[in-house]
């Protein structure tokens, strides 16, 4: 979101390095592949690395548009465009930036405490990434924490927990705090938080494994019970960044 909005005109580029800091204290950018090398002027992994200050001066130079997020689960790989080295990376993490009208996409991978590593590869991005809407992730999200608060129910693994308050109170403090950019479409915004709260509420009952289930089958049952909400937390979170991605796009091409 924040290169987006940078390439746009919304951000500086000192305000896209600053909001990095939320998921780790210093980021390093390497190539994965030779086309990514010589295409974004970046060094090969192994060699010694770029900075991400090097990585936008490409990506201003060569004429980027925007980026893209996508959060790939086995089963759903919408936008990665087919299989392939960057694929299988951006599956193990379960999330990649894509460059479109490049032809590249970076994958994260935090390869030590407070540094995380961007690895560039050469990608198709031919294909037209799938549209989420915000107002179907929204209700998606509402839908699943009903069916699955009713499947738990049905199966009678559903129970008060002591303190659970103050876990997922814990749990949200420890996640990330990103400031997002000026001009971030509220609804996207609305739409984030409510998919962080609900996802603390996963995580805990991910914890809380196996939450009542007295035997193998009825914790298989509960997981299932469960996967629903992962999903529509996970496509709300594409379809918000998206979505606040498309407007500051559009807003660069207004004022062209």
């Amino acid at each position: 979101m924040w290169t987006s909005a940078w390439l746009s005109g919304a951000a500086a580029p000192d305000d896209v390095l600053d909001a990095l800091l939320a998921w780790g204290e210093a980021h390093e950018v390497v190539a994965a592949d030779a086309e990514a090398a010589v295409g974004l002027d970046l060094p090969l992994t192994g060699d010694f690395p770029a900075t991400p200050v090097q990585l936008l001066a490409a990506l201003r130079s060569r004429g980027a548009a925007d980026a893209r997020l996508v959060l790939p689960v086995p089963g759903d790989v919408r936008g990665l465009g087919g299989g392939g080295p960057f694929t299988e990376a951006a599956l193990r993490e379960g999330e990649a930036m894509l460059l479109p009208s490049l032809g590249f996409g970076l994958v994260p991978h935090a390869i030590a405490e407070g540094l995380v590593r961007w690895s560039a590869y050469r990608v198709d991005t031919s294909l037209a990434p799938e549209h989420v809407g915000l107002a179907d992730a929204e209700h998606g999200l509402t839908d699943a924490i009903r069916d699955s608060a009713g499947a738990l129910q049905a199966l009678d693994v559903a129970k008060d927990r002591p303190g659970v308050r103050a876990e997922l109170s814990a749990w949200l403090r420890a996640r990330p705090r990103p400031q997002w950019p000026a001009g971030t479409p509220g609804r996207a915004l609305r739409v984030l938080q409510r998919a962080e709260e609900v996802g603390a509420i996963l995580a805990v009952a991910q914890i809380d494994e196996p939450g009542g289930a007295l035997s193998a089958s009825a914790a298989v049952l509960r997981a299932d019970a469960l996967r629903p909400l992962g999903n529509a937390v996970r496509l709300a979170r594409y379809a918000a960044v998206n979505e606040a991605v498309r407007q500051f796009s559009e807003q660069a091409d207004r004022s062209q």
